[in-house]
């Protein structure tokens, strides 16, 4: 209705611990008040396309963690009775083979089994053509290009992709890459007091989806620079400045890979300190910031 309006995080409302009257006018008096000091902290709505890609990634999500969960009750009935595979690796084509083929002596467990295992193929096509769809979102405007740019860097394909620009939207809305390691709150905990600083491990209590899309891809960065087929397919359609920025991003990251880790840190703190850093790229690569320095090849 052409009225201008700010949306506010709920959760950032400051609120006095004494306070224990809630009525809507002394409510209004309190965000007038806030607002005018520039106390509250405005939050961006996602658009409709961002919000219902985000609905369908995040579907994705629920479906794969729902069949994990009946794997892990078909394995562990099957292992009630004592039927244990020889192989190496669960859930692998011969591994699904031979829990088809298994039946049990008795006739009301051997239903529950059947009835699992019907839940968990079904489960698998739901995710299956959800996938088959993803790859088609994709490949059709408007996401065409970012995933383009985000399929670039090492360690994010297209799922990836879409997650992360379903969670984040326009990554030009973070004035900075400290603003979206925030957002993500991929910074470490802090308890100062005087001359005494400690610093703890991050907080996550950022958007953790998004994050943990990152932590995954940053994995990959402890092998050596290397171009893969899909990165080499893709240079022809990049602009210059992402292709050098994701050639960039496996240079440095490794080397923090490889410094940190004969330094004596555990791998998985290696890991959050590379995450950084990727976010960072990512930043200047969706936002096309030009590159301070020469890329060496």
């Amino acid at each position: 209705i052409g009225v201008a309006c700010d949306v506010v995080a709920p959760s950032l409302i400051p609120t006095r611990p004494g306070d224990r009257i809630k009525t809507d006018r002394r409510d209004s008096k309190k965000l007038v008040r806030l607002y005018r000091a520039g106390e509250l902290s405005f939050v961006r709505p996602p658009s409709p396309e961002q919000e219902g890609l985000r609905d369908l990634m995040r579907c994705l999500d629920d479906l794969i963690c729902a069949r994990r969960a009946v794997r892990h009750r078909v394995g562990k009935q099957l292992l009630r009775y004592d039927r244990i595979h020889e192989g190496k690796k669960s859930w692998t084509k011969e591994h699904r083979a031979w829990v088809k083929r298994q039946r049990l002596d008795d006739p009301l467990a051997d239903e529950a089994l059947r009835q699992m295992r019907i839940h968990l193929e079904s489960l698998d096509a739901q995710i299956d053509a959800l996938e088959l769809r993803l790859e088609e979102i994709a490949r059709s405007d408007p996401w065409v290009d970012p995933v383009r740019w985000l399929t670039s860097f090492r360690g994010i394909a297209t799922k990836t992709a879409l997650g992360l620009i379903a969670e984040i939207g326009d990554f030009r809305r973070f004035s900075s890459p400290r603003e979206l390691m925030s957002f993500l709150d991929l910074v470490p905990s802090e308890y100062s007091s005087g001359e005494q600083r400690h610093r703890g491990h991050i907080t996550k209590s950022g958007n953790r989806h998004a994050r943990r899309l990152l932590v995954e891809a940053a994995w990959h960065y402890q092998h050596g620079p290397n171009l893969s087929k899909r990165q080499r397919d893709l240079a022809p359609l990049l602009p210059a400045e992402v292709a050098a920025r994701a050639w960039q991003a496996q240079i440095r990251l490794n080397h923090r890979h490889l410094t940190l880790q004969r330094g004596g840190k555990r791998s998985t703190v290696v890991n959050v300190a590379v995450v950084r850093e990727l976010t960072g790229f990512v930043w200047a690569a969706m936002t096309q910031q030009p590159l301070r320095e020469e890329v060496k090849v």
